[in-house]
């Protein structure tokens, strides 16, 4: 059997040579073992293996000999994906909650190699400009992506597709698959798990359409099918953009007479009288003044169009240089594209076309346009200008608002002249927490909106919602020692920081409230706000098969042909009371390496 990476690196080398090739003989993949070790490996740290599916069964329990079952299943074509169990999880900003499907363990190994062969063959040819659910791809890059790719645009076209992972057609997609994959016994394998349905409240629910939120092959699935919106828009800017950006007459002729009455005055410097040379300054700051507020470029020029385009899933931005019918016509051929080719709608409600001079709201962030020049020294002294219609990144004030009304750490009461006034909370369901638990679930929150937020041009203001949460934070341990504000803050202040202790199994640690401040970063975090599949590094050693393969029971050291693997959930959750438990906690590991019958008797205890 040949390495899965080695494959891997085959698949996508045929992928990029020749874009039309067609892939044959996939399916003989998933008869080689080596790919379910690689497989396993990549998913069996995530908690929501340890989440069961309609089958009751989790990832505690993997084992070679499931291993070669799956794989006798696969070849003789009596494998069957069962239906994923449905639960609901709230969506943001919205009542309504998104459902989700958990997977049996049996299919999350079988889609994540499945996904893996698919990423081999599509990953590469995907459009730049689609960042959802990619490796290396994330929020902040398709933001910084917009942030050097839209400046001079004047109107936003914010797309929404409305339930887009719900709503893609299985005929379509499955006529996607077959352009790059010419093996019907792959394709009918992909069939099946499209076709698979979902169990809700223990009643069986098939699947007409769309595909399940949760499942491992989802995301690479949807993005092979919203690949197609991006190679539409490719090919509409080729035909929409027109021209080339003018110079503005006015700001030129303000330029040139700068620019020789500096080289008048640099020439003749020395001949001058001193009020000669104060009138000459004075005009200079005048013409450079003219210039700062003058744009360069023509306002309204009907010569030059332009479009650009970014998406992330199922949301996407489009920015257009050109007329507000422009933008509408690009509006009305989208939603006319997606009906007609990709069976999707386009969000009536949702999708909006804005103004530059107002904020476009895109992966929860407000996008505008700035409205003034700013105005910086190059080295020698001269006043330069940096473009008026630069792209600017916002943090909205409402997200961070609504997130500390959310977590009930402040309250809004009105003063005696009808004003708001802010009152910041003790946290009830935090009162009862060991103080370590207290800090650090405020460190958490503080650090997910700042990391989130932190490529925001006002990423500083995060510091108010820090300071809200801390002295919510005070009020929370004052409510639970029954003392002031005053005295917790003395309690455990040193050096000016905020510093909690607290006792390990090995020794004392402390915890400090964080306090690394808010500047604005330009470079990207690589991490999704959902939950999203992660993207791991084939090469690297896969240790965990190497302990499936010594055969060696981590407990009690006997031989055996048999190891089956024990899951935990989290490590902090066990207390040490069984002696498997202890090696556990010594090795650092959420799992171990049993022969069959120390694995039962784990099980018992």
């Amino acid at each position: 059997m040949r390495e899965p990476v080695n494959v891997l690196k085959s698949l996508t080398e045929k992928a990029i040579s020749n874009k039309e090739y067609k892939f044959e003989r996939l399916y003989r993949n998933l008869y080689n073992p080596e790919f379910y070790y690689l497989a396993y490996r990549n998913i069996y740290a995530a908690q929501g293996n340890m989440t069961s599916g309609s089958d009751k069964q989790t990832i505690d329990g993997m084992s070679e000999g499931k291993i070669n079952r799956i794989i006798e299943s696969l070849r003789d074509f009596s494998y069957q994906p069962k239906p994923a169990r449905r639960t609901y999880i709230e969506k943001k900003d919205s009542d309504k909650k998104r459902p989700l499907g958990i997977p049996s363990t049996d299919d999350k190994l079988v889609q994540e190699v499945v996904r893996m062969i698919l990423e081999s063959i599509y990953e590469m040819n995907f459009s730049k400009r689609s960042h959802g659910f990619r490796p290396q791809k994330s929020c902040h890059t398709a933001l910084l992506q917009i942030q050097d790719t839209f400046s001079g645009i004047r109107w936003f076209v914010e797309g929404d597709i409305k339930a887009c992972f719900d709503s893609f057609d299985h005929h379509v997609l499955m006529n996607i698959l077959r352009r790059r994959i010419a093996d019907e016994n792959f394709l009918a394998l992909m069939w099946k798990f499209l076709k698979a349905g979902y169990m809700e409240q223990w009643q069986y629910h098939k699947t007409h359409s769309g595909v399940p939120q949760g499942a491992g092959i989802s995301p690479m699935l949807a993005n092979i099918y919203l690949h197609e919106l991006d190679e539409y828009v490719e090919k509409y800017k080729e035909k929409f953009d027109k021209g080339k950006s003018h110079a503005n007459l006015e700001y030129s002729r303000i330029a040139s007479k700068l620019y020789y009455t500096r080289r008048k005055l640099k020439g003749n410097w020395d001949s001058m009288s001193e009020s000669e040379r104060k009138e000459i300054q004075v005009y200079v700051r005048e013409l450079e003044k003219r210039l700062q507020s003058v744009p360069s470029k023509r306002h309204c020029d009907e010569e030059y169009k332009s479009i650009q385009y970014c998406r992330y899933a199922d949301d996407f931005l489009v920015g257009i240089i050109g007329s507000r019918e422009d933008a509408e016509q690009v509006k009305n051929d989208l939603k006319k594209f997606l009906v007609e080719e990709l069976k999707l709608i386009l969000s009536d409600e949702k999708t909006k076309i804005t103004h530059h001079d107002d904020k476009a709201r895109f992966l929860s962030y407000d996008i505008t346009l700035s409205k003034v020049a700013k105005i910086v020294k190059d080295s020698i002294g001269r006043t330069k200008r940096h473009g008026s219609a630069t792209v600017k990144l916002y943090v909205p004030y409402e997200k961070w608002f609504s997130k500390l009304i959310e977590y009930k750490a402040i309250k809004i009461v009105l003063d005696e002249n009808g004003k708001e006034k802010w009152v910041t909370l003790h946290r009830g369901e935090l009162v009862n927490r060991e103080d370590i638990e207290i800090i650090s679930q405020v460190n958490s929150e503080i650090r997910g909106m700042y990391n989130y937020y932190r490529i925001a041009n006002n990423a500083t203001v995060i510091k108010n919602f820090a300071h809200n949460l801390e002295y919510s934070m005070y009020k929370t341990l004052g409510n639970k020692y029954r003392a002031s504000v005053k005295k917790i803050i003395h309690k455990y202040s040193r050096a000016g920081e905020f510093i909690v202790p607290y006792q390990t199994k090995t020794r004392m640690k402390e915890c400090v409230l964080y306090n690394k401040g808010f500047a604005r970063v330009k470079t990207p975090l690589f991490f999704d706000a959902d939950t999203l599949p992660q993207y791991a590094r084939y090469e690297r050693p896969n240790t965990i098969r190497a302990r499936m393969k010594a055969g060696i029971c981590e407990w009690c050291g006997c031989n055996s042909d048999r190891i089956t693997m024990k899951h935990v959930r989290k490590l902090k959750d066990l207390q040490g009371e069984t002696e498997w438990e202890q090696i556990m906690i010594e090795k650092q590991r959420k799992t171990l390496a049993l022969c069959p019958k120390c694995y039962e008797k784990a099980k018992t205890m």
